[in-house]
């Protein structure tokens, strides 16, 4: 691991800095987490570890699961799935929660199932898609568990495709909920923004009468500015809990809150604390794109080094009205191994201050560095032999 330091006054305004504390927030939320995207600060955490039923806030992996799939091609929003009349039967009726209104022996499409699961959180359009990607729900929540290893979700389990209470085989954490957010964000912004922002739904009939419209329940949309999703979630086992988004002026933040104890508190709950994360913070750019930060040593490659620089506009979560005293450095593995891609994020540009969260940017290779030939690939193995 190389650390290199360097010169806050690289990255800080000719302003004398201040110091900075972390703005003080209170919530009746027994659980709540916030992170800001843009710089991956943690904002505010509330036994943001403990392990907990996520009720329909699990249909986010779900959904997770489909996106992937689509993205790769193996799946298409015009496929039509068959609804068994099992799956029918077990789905359907008060006693089986939230329902997109599907009919047993019918055909409906994989859109139509995720504007069920996103928009109106059908507990059948959860179980129908499951089966008609993997044959079978159990055999669909192996691949929700895969995937949740793949994106990092290091406390988690799914046992369901809908997170219906399963005598706690199914458990999530709020950072696990944040990740989940945040991986669905970043890694499909077009479907993201295709299923989660919409305001209603309409599809399905109770005894042959007219389509039934149900309005989205996330607490964010209409009441905070730039708020696009993501899923609520109620069991009398779990409370009422949300995973939630929003962006204003290129910034976005990823917040949950869990175990509210009633629709009314989750409202103003969800509505207070993103509104304290855009008042309370502000963003301030460090290195603009394209900037070369630092470089990084490069092993067995046909150049001994690599430039660092930024991918993106890096900036980083302040308190509002501060101007803290700012220390940065650069972190990655190193040497780094060639061949390296340029563009390839291979270092971070870690950013502290008293009193305030630890932040990470991104940093990536300048430029292609291929591998040495064989004289260069000797010559290493040489200098090695005497620690140079």
């Amino acid at each position: 691991m190389k650390k290199f330091l360097l010169s806050a006054a690289a990255f800080t305004t000719a302003v004398a800095p201040t110091a900075a504390q972390t703005p003080p927030f209170e919530t009746s939320a027994p659980v709540a987490y916030m992170e800001d995207l843009s710089s991956h600060a943690v904002l505010f955490q509330k036994d943001a570890d403990r392990r907990m039923p996520p009720a329909s806030m699990a249909k986010m992996m779900t959904a997770y699961v489909a996106f992937d799939l689509i993205k790769q091609g193996k799946l298409k929003l015009d496929q039509e799935i068959d609804v068994r009349p099992e799956t029918w039967k077990k789905w359907h009726g008060p006693s089986a929660g939230s329902t997109m209104f599907l009919s047993p022996g019918t055909k409906v499409s994989v859109e139509n199932l995720l504007n069920g699961i996103m928009v109106v959180s059908g507990n059948d359009a959860c179980v129908v898609l499951a089966e008609g990607i993997a044959g079978t729900e159990p055999a669909f929540v192996n691949l929700m568990n895969q995937k949740a290893r793949e994106i990092g979700l290091k406390n988690s389990q799914f046992g369901t495709s809908n997170g219906w209470p399963d005598g706690g085989r199914t458990y999530v954490t709020a950072r696990d909920l944040a990740t989940l957010a945040k991986a669905t964000i970043e890694n499909f912004p077009d479907l993201y923004k295709r299923f989660y922002s919409k305001e209603s739904f309409t599809y399905g009939s109770t005894m042959g009468g007219a389509p039934i419209t149900q309005a989205n329940r996330d607490p964010l949309l209409g009441r905070v500015k730039g708020a696009d999703g993501l899923k609520t979630g109620h069991t009398e086992e779990a409370g009422y809990g949300f995973t939630g988004s929003a962006e204003q002026n290129g910034r976005r933040l990823v917040m949950v809150v869990a175990g509210l104890n009633s629709f009314n508190a989750r409202i103003e709950e969800s509505v207070k604390f993103m509104d304290w994360g855009f008042r309370a913070w502000s963003s301030r750019k460090l290195v603009n794109k394209g900037r070369q930060v630092e470089t990084a040593q490069v092993q067995l490659g046909d150049a001994s080094s690599v430039g660092l620089v930024a991918p993106r506009d890096l900036a980083i979560a302040i308190p509002a009205g501060s101007n803290p005293d700012l220390q940065a450095r650069v972190v990655y593995d190193g040497p780094v191994k060639a061949p390296i891609k340029a563009g390839a994020h291979i270092a971070d540009l870690v950013v502290t201050s008293p009193g305030m969260p630890e932040q990470r940017l991104p940093l990536v290779a300048a430029a292609d560095v291929g591998e040495a030939g064989f004289f260069g690939r000797a010559w290493a193995g040489f200098l090695s032999l005497f620690g140079a």
